[in-house]
């Protein structure tokens, strides 16, 4: 946690923070870089989804994937959480259940970056999640 002991170091803190989210932009272009959502409902959340929100950003960030990455409510498997649906430019939307960091890590590598299948789709019944 930061210890903020003047102006500078909120706003030296705030740039920091605003540099981490680049990656989670909003509405310019979305059609053009992988969009990826992170249910953060209650369900999704008390199942570890805010660890799975920050993991996603950093190896974003640390991959140099050009990505939109969001959080989204409920998406009504909570069975599966923490979900994470993940839409590739000119592609459907898949939504990954049960993603734990390694599961993350897999999405990125094998899905996002090489186009692989990997398994572990949930089967839905909806198009895209509604922000």
């Amino acid at each position: 946690m930061y210890k903020i002991k003047s102006l500078d170091d909120l706003k030296q803190i705030r740039g920091e923070v605003q540099s981490k989210n680049s990656l989670k932009r909003n509405g310019e272009n979305t059609e053009q870089v992988v969009q990826i959502k992170v249910g953060m409902a209650t369900c999704g959340i008390a199942s570890g989804a805010k660890e799975i929100m920050k993991f996603l950003l950093e190896e974003c960030e640390h991959q140099a994937i050009d990505a939109q990455i969001k959080q989204t409510g409920c998406l009504g498997y909570c069975y599966a959480e923490p979900m994470v649906e993940v839409q590739l430019t000119d592609a459907e939307p898949i939504v990954f259940g049960y993603v734990d960091k390694k599961r993350a890590s897999e999405i990125i590598e094998k899905y996002i970056m090489q186009g692989e299948q990997i398994g572990g789709e949930i089967s839905i019944s909806f198009k895209t999640i509604n922000d």
